[in-house]
C-alpha cells in the first residue's frame, strides 16, 4: 500500500485502501499497523489533522480493529 509521509513526532506515513477500508499507519519506530473498516472521510480528516498522533488516539486507535503488520 502506498503511504503519504506526514509531519509528526510519532507517525511517519499514512496510507489508505478505499476498496477494503484499510488504513495503514507507519510509526517512527518502524512499526506498521493496519486499521480495518475505516471510512474514507475519516482517513481524509486524519491526513489533514493538525496533530496526527492526537487524531489517531481520539478517533481511530480505540474505535477500529487493528493488527500489527
Amino acid at each position: 500500500m502506498d503511504r503519504t509521509p506526514v509531519s509528526s513526532t510519532n507517525i511517519r506515513s499514512i496510507g489508505y485502501d478505499p476498496q477494503s477500508g484499510i488504513l495503514e499507519v507507519e510509526f517512527t519506530t518502524d512499526e506498521i499497523y493496519q486499521y480495518f473498516d475505516v471510512p474514507e472521510h475519516l482517513y481524509q480528516q486524519f491526513l489533514n489533522a493538525p496533530s496526527h498522533g492526537q487524531f489517531l488516539n481520539d478517533y481511530i486507535r480505540y474505535n477500529y480493529r487493528y493488527q500489527k503488520v
